[in-house]
C-alpha cells in the first residue's frame, strides 16, 4: 500500500485512462481497503471517467467545481494558498465518494476531483514557493502529501493506496504530485517521442544527465538541497499498444526495446531509484529479470477502450454488446475485451 504517481513527460500516452483502469481494478480486488485517486491534471480526464464518462462525468465535475468552496483539487490548493506554510488539515473535505455518482466503479473508490482552475493557480503556487521562510519551496511541495495525511486521519487508516494522475507538463502542480509519491508508474506509447519523453522524465525527476554538462532541473536540485525523498520507479507500461501487422509489430518491438535499454541503463547505474517488488523479491541481476519485474504491456482494446472511458465503466467490468453514449451506438466485441482485460488484471495483481 503506497502512493503511486502515473506520469510521463508526454501527452497522449494514456495516463488518465491507465489511472482510471488500475485504480478501479485495484479497488475491485481489494475490497477491504479504501482507494484514493487524486487528479492533478487540469483536464480532469481521469475524474471524468471515474464519475461516469464524457456526459455524466463532465456534469458531475461541473457540479463539484461549482460548490463553494469547490470540492476539487483546486478547492484544496486555494485553501493552501491562503495558508501556504501552515497545514490547514482540510484535505479530507475535498474527497468525493465516487460510487454514489457512478455505480459502475467499486464502492471503495474515492476521488479528489480534477479542476481546470488548477492551471490558473500555478503562478500563485510558484509565488508561495519563493516567498516566506527559507524552506518555503519544501513546505509547498508537501501540500499533496499533507492532503493524503489528512485523508488517512479522517479514515483512521494509515495504510491506504493512492493513485495520482499527473499532467504531462512538468509544471509546479506536477512537481507537487511527484513529491507526494512513493512510487512512479511511467506509461509510454509505441512511438519515438515516447523514448525522448522517458529520457526527459529521468532527467527532470532524478537528475540523470543524457550528456556531460547537461544542466539539472531546479526540481531535482531543490529535492537534493532539502533532502526530500523521490519516488522509486515501479514500472514502465506500454499502454494501449497496437500491433496491426508484421511491419507495425516490428516497429512496436523496436520502440519498446529502445525504452527498455534506456531504463535498464539507469537501473545499472542507480539501482536505488527502483522499487524492487514484490516485497522480499531479489533484485534483478540481468536484462531478463529486470524486464520481468519492471516492464508491463497493455494492449489496445480499440472500441472497447473508447467505450470504457466514455461511459465510465472500468474495462474489467465492461461486457460485449452494443453500447450507447452521447447519442451514438458502438459495438464492443468480446475479442477486444480479451485483449486488454488480462493485461490490466495481471498488472494490478502486482501492485502492492
Amino acid at each position: 500500500m503506497a502512493v503511486y504517481a502515473i506520469w510521463n513527460n508526454k501527452g497522449g500516452v494514456g495516463k488518465s485512462y491507465l489511472t482510471f483502469q488500475i485504480a478501479s481494478e485495484y479497488a475491485r480486488t481489494h475490497r477491504d481497503q479504501r482507494v484514493l485517486v487524486i487528479d492533478l491534471c487540469p483536464q480532469a480526464n481521469s475524474s471524468s471517467m471515474i464519475l461516469g464518462g464524457i456526459v455524466e462525468g463532465e456534469n458531475r465535475i461541473e457540479e463539484l467545481s461549482s460548490q463553494n468552496p469547490p470540492k476539487t483539487i483546486s478547492g484544496y490548493v486555494n485553501d493552501r494558498i491562503v495558508s501556504p506554510y501552515v497545514d490547514t488539515h482540510s484535505g479530507a473535505n475535498f474527497v468525493t465518494h465516487a460510487h454514489p455518482l457512478n455505480n459502475m466503479v467499486p464502492d471503495n473508490l474515492y476521488l479528489v476531483c480534477g479542476d481546470e482552475e488548477l492551471e490558473m493557480q500555478a503562478s500563485r503556487i510558484q509565488l508561495a514557493c519563493s516567498a516566506g521562510p527559507n524552506n518555503a519551496w519544501q513546505i509547498v511541495h508537501t501540500w499533496i502529501r499533507n492532503l493524503i495525511d489528512d485523508v488517512r486521519a479522517s479514515w483512521n487508516q494509515q495504510n491506504i493506496t493512492v493513485f495520482i494522475d499527473c499532467n504531462p507538463s512538468f509544471t509546479v502542480y506536477t512537481e507537487l504530485a511527484i513529491s507526494a509519491a512513493d512510487r512512479l508508474i511511467i506509461p509510454f506509447s509505441a512511438d519515438g517521442s515516447s523514448k525522448r519523453a522517458v529520457k526527459s522524465l529521468l532527467s527532470l525527476v532524478y537528475g540523470i544527465q543524457r550528456r556531460p554538462g547537461q544542466p539539472q532541473s531546479q526540481f531535482f536540485r531543490n529535492t537534493q538541497q532539502f533532502r526530500m525523498a523521490l519516488p522509486q520507479i515501479y514500472s514502465y507500461v506500454g499502454n494501449r499498444l497496437t500491433q496491426m501487422n508484421n511491419s507495425s509489430a516490428s516497429a512496436f518491438k523496436n520502440v519498446v526495446l529502445e525504452i527498455f535499454n534506456e531504463v535498464f541503463r539507469v537501473y545499472q547505474a542507480n539501482p536505488g531509484l527502483f522499487a524492487i517488488h514484490p516485497n522480499g523479491a531479489p533484485a534483478p541481476i540481468n536484462r531478463t529479470t529486470f524486464r520481468i519485474m519492471f516492464e508491463e504491456q497493455v494492449n489496445d482494446a480499440n472500441t472497447a477502450s473508447v467505450v470504457s472511458g466514455a461511459l465510465g465503466i472500468p474495462i474489467c467490468r465492461l461486457t460485449a454488446g452494443v453500447k450507447t453514449f452521447a447519442g451514438r451506438s458502438s459495438r464492443v466485441n468480446q475479442s477486444q475485451l480479451d485483449r486488454q482485460q488480462p493485461n490490466i488484471q495481471n498488472f494490478v495483481a502486482k501492485i502492492e
